[in-house]
């Protein structure tokens, strides 16, 4: 799945030990750009993504996976990101201008001249 939105900002990092070893989470808060914005808090777990270039108002897209688990009768979900993608340099260059377009303006390329002996369209 994927959001796209404007990045709000960056939350405080969160950092911990299981028994799988040292963990750390990361949340940044993304509004997306709906008829009724909605803002929705994902995580980034163990630096799967760099947020530290992203600044706030930056136009992105959030590539996520949501998932929910049960704990003792009561339901909780996670949305974690895979990978971010930031509009700004999502955006192709403008195509670099062609030499000897605008030199003749008005010079067709084709002889187009009405009348011709090989011209076999039917109109």
């Amino acid at each position: 799945m994927e959001i796209k939105g404007k990045f709000l900002e960056l939350l405080e990092a969160k950092t911990g030990e299981s028994q799988r070893g040292s963990w750390k989470k990361q949340d940044f808060i993304i509004e997306t750009d709906d008829q009724f914005p909605k803002k929705v808090c994902i995580s980034n777990w163990n630096d799967k993504v760099d947020l530290s270039g992203i600044a706030p108002g930056t136009p992105i897209t959030a590539h996520i996976n949501v998932e929910s688990r049960e704990y003792n009768g009561n339901w909780y979900t996670d949305v974690k990101v895979w990978k971010l993608e930031s509009e700004a340099s999502a955006t192709p260059p403008p195509p670099a201008e062609m030499p000897g377009l605008n030199e003749e303006a008005g010079a067709t390329p084709w002889n187009l001249e009405p009348g011709e002996p090989d011209e076999d369209l039917p109109f």
